[in-house]
């Protein structure tokens, strides 16, 4: 048979479904923290760089890490320290230090006393090395005794917490890289991925909730569920029916393709592309890691991407990638591609791990 080339796909689902691809609207400000210049003899990294970087000082520093983020201007790692021992520690390794006042445990501590004391619909929280606070965003929704009950916590949290409201209302996105349907929806492809010598592909775990088999945007059956989990995570892995082809490349809706050869972990302050069935190609900045969102209903998902990229209902479980590197998988948010929002994506190491999976 005909093979055909299949990118990212994503699922829209009818009714009050989940919309794959969640994208949150936070407002990060300037952090309360000193930041010298970079010495001139630091040598420049890229975006990949500084992330390995990040996460051998990460284990070296300890208790010490407070966090680290790219500067895209300078092209350097900027490594939060809390003492100047630690701040020697970045330098030696290349990176440029800034003293500030929380460490990366405080703030985790912090996320976790809003998830013991407000939990709610409509709201998400992220740790934002540039402020180096807990960034918290509340959409449309919070208002009246929510609303309330929020801000009294972030209060109580000090200068470990700083809230925002968001128009529009968070909710997953189902539509992706090339799209992909089932019944009752439309997703997006992530990436190809193969397992046991078998091929695959990655989408939202919220698509492959609600929908077991799917088929191309031209009705062609090409795979069935082989795994999925949602909430907490949002993956899912999909076998490929036999004598579909299953580049390992992104679909960049020019006549072109960029080709994926691994998967990697973001950065703070990196420029990363989206694809997606519904909006296609959209490019924005990584702003946070570890996030969580609620999106109502029970549906709270976990150590989220949090980023700049617009997306819409439809791009949900398409590709987050910094060229040939995969990153995320569409999960949701809030806004659109017109006025502009903020999308949170399922970090692609964690998808692979869980089902014993490659790029490939």
């Amino acid at each position: 048979m005909q093979h055909r080339r299949i990118s990212k796909k994503r699922a829209t689902l009818a009714g009050g479904a989940v919309v794959a691809l969640v994208a949150a609207g936070l407002t990060f400000q300037t952090a309360n923290a000193s930041e010298g210049t970079a010495p001139p003899t630091l040598k420049p990294l890229t975006a990949a760089a500084a992330g390995n970087l990040a996460s051998t000082l990460g284990d070296s520093l300890g208790g010490d890490a407070a966090g680290s983020y790219y500067d895209a201007t300078s092209k350097t790692l900027v490594v939060n320290v809390v003492d100047e021992q630690a701040a020697e520690t970045v330098r030696e390794a290349g990176g440029r230090a800034r003293l500030v006042e929380n460490t990366l445990g405080e703030l985790k501590d912090a996320a976790g006393t809003l998830t013991d004391r407000a939990s709610l619909p409509g709201t998400s929280w992220a740790v934002d090395p540039v402020t180096n606070k807990l960034a918290v965003t509340a959409d449309s929704t919070v208002v009246g005794a929510a609303w309330q009950k929020l801000s009294g916590v972030v209060k109580d949290l000090g200068g470990k917490a700083e809230l925002s409201k968001v128009a529009g209302e968070f909710k997953p996105f189902v539509a992706g890289g090339d799209a992909i349907t089932g019944p009752g929806g439309r997703c997006s492809l992530g990436f190809n991925v193969v397992k046991d010598g078998q091929p695959f592909f990655l989408t939202a775990g919220h698509c492959t909730a609600a929908i077991q088999t799917w088929s191309d945007a031209q009705g062609t059956p090409i795979g069935t569920n082989a795994g999925s989990s949602f909430p907490d995570n949002d993956y899912g892995l999909v076998q490929y029916a036999a004598g579909i082809a299953h580049p390992s490349e992104v679909d960049l809706y020019n006549g072109s393709a960029q080709a994926i050869t691994g998967a990697g972990a973001a950065t703070v302050g990196q420029q990363v592309t989206r694809s997606g069935s519904t909006t296609q190609v959209h490019s924005g900045q990584v702003t946070g890691l570890d996030a969580t969102v609620n999106y109502g209903n029970g549906d709270i998902v976990n150590g989220l991407i949090q980023t700049t990229v617009c997306a819409e209902p439809g791009d949900s479980g398409g590709s987050l990638f910094a060229g040939s590197t995969a990153l995320g998988l569409t999960s949701g948010g809030s806004g659109d591609c017109t006025a502009g929002g903020t999308t949170f994506f399922q970090p692609v190491p964690e998808a692979l791990a869980a089902f014993g999976a490659q790029i490939g």
